[in-house]
């Protein structure tokens, strides 16, 4: 299987940039790109200790992202794999983009509250 931006259908559209995302084998392949820094945490309220409760392998294509921890904070830049393990807040900084592998079913879980929430806060 392959999939590029113009191929996988976008899963969320906002001011800051935009996420294609796929599920392939019980997995969730994510695209990232972002124009302006995002901070997501209060999607996440809710969630054990307000995290995200879902592991994600990666790599940075352009950019910098940024994952918080309650004891440290992890900063991944253009060219770094990564693994990112559950109990972490992302902050996506602006010209970032990336390539994200997530295991949909912990993934469609998190979801589910960041969703409410996000509805929650558009009114």
């Amino acid at each position: 299987m392959r999939g590029s931006k113009k191929d996988l259908p976008v899963a969320m559209e906002m001011p800051e940039g935009r996420i294609w995302q796929v599920e392939w084998g019980g997995t969730t392949v994510e695209l990232g790109a972002f124009i302006a820094e995002m901070d997501p945490a209060p999607a996440f309220a809710g969630l054990p200790g307000d995290r995200c409760q879902c592991p994600h392998w990666g790599y940075v294509v352009r950019g910098r992202l940024r994952y918080r921890f309650e004891d440290r904070e992890e900063v991944y830049e253009a060219g770094d794999a990564y693994y990112v393990p559950p109990g972490h807040l992302p902050l996506m900084e602006a010209g970032t983009e990336y390539v994200e592998f997530s295991p949909t079913g912990e993934l469609t879980k998190t979801m589910e509250v960041v969703e409410r929430n996000l509805a929650a806060m558009s009114g």
